[in-house]
């Protein structure tokens, strides 16, 4: 086969400095504005849980309450429609009760967030979220396993893995990207954003990671692995990663005391 040669490129073909100068700006300023965090809205809340739903399909804790094998002709479309439903509804509780934020262009990333001091038990948020009426929602068996075994799970272990901090800690609950709006640096903007305002605060922050893939992102981002947990319902153990972030304030203080031993041992 015969090799085609490379046109010339002409002078005329080249960006000038200052036409060169502009594009990268434009570029800088669309990357800014693509990565720049939002706090959502009640009206958006569809949107959100969309792209949370999407994040999240194909991951065994969340749809561990749907995919409960005790419904006869349940197809994946039905399966479709409550796993998003259950994003709809969680989404809601956090919009009126939490923090829920987004970046990209189109809600290509969200993060869910219970600050400190502030739950979503309480009757209001729970009726007008749509989370009690899961109780209708979900086959038996998917009640069991996401009112009698994940609720009571997550929050017996972040009480006893944070202690007195359990109530003044920024709780990560959901952090979601779509598939292909992945690699762009979204979920570190969105833990970001948070994180600084707990380092202000000097709180410490907490996450469960059902998704092994995400540990080495929520370690560069100062949280650490201090527990496994399990669910167990479903047959085969489906594990969960409980993971802390020390404010930079005790991280530096631990660093500096950590020194003086040093130089106390010499």
């Amino acid at each position: 086969m015969e090799k085609k040669s490379n046109p010339a490129v002409t002078v005329e073909s080249l960006p000038s400095i200052s036409q060169a100068s502009s594009s990268s700006s434009s570029a800088a300023a669309a990357s800014a504005a693509n990565h720049q965090v939002r706090v959502l809205h009640k009206s958006e809340y569809k949107e959100a849980a969309l792209c949370l739903a999407e994040a999240f399909k194909d991951d065994d804790v969340v749809m561990y309450f749907v995919k409960t094998g005790d419904r006869k002709n349940f197809t994946a479309a039905d399966e479709w429609k409550l796993h998003l439903h259950i994003m709809e509804c969680i989404t809601y509780a956090h919009i009126i009760s939490g923090l829920a934020t987004v970046v990209g262009p189109n809600y290509d990333c969200v993060a869910l967030w219970m600050p400190p001091n502030k739950n979503m038990d309480d009757f209001c948020t729970m009726l007008w979220s749509g989370m009690f009426g899961l109780n209708w929602k979900l086959s038996k068996e998917g009640k069991k396993r996401f009112f009698d075994e994940f609720l009571p799970l997550l929050h017996d272990t972040k009480h006893h893995v944070l202690g007195n901090d359990d109530e003044n800690s920024w709780y990560l609950v959901y952090i979601g990207t779509k598939p292909g709006s992945r690699g762009k640096g979204y979920a570190k903007c969105l833990i970001e954003h948070t994180t600084k305002q707990a380092d202000v605060e000097n709180r410490t922050s907490y996450l469960e990671c059902s998704n092994v893939l995400n540990l080495n992102l929520y370690g560069r981002l100062g949280f650490r692995t201090v527990r496994q947990i399990r669910l167990l319902r479903g047959g085969k153990p489906i594990e969960m990663d409980v993971m802390t972030r020390v404010p930079v304030a005790r991280q530096l203080v631990g660093k500096t005391a950590g020194f003086a031993g040093r130089e106390g041992g010499k």
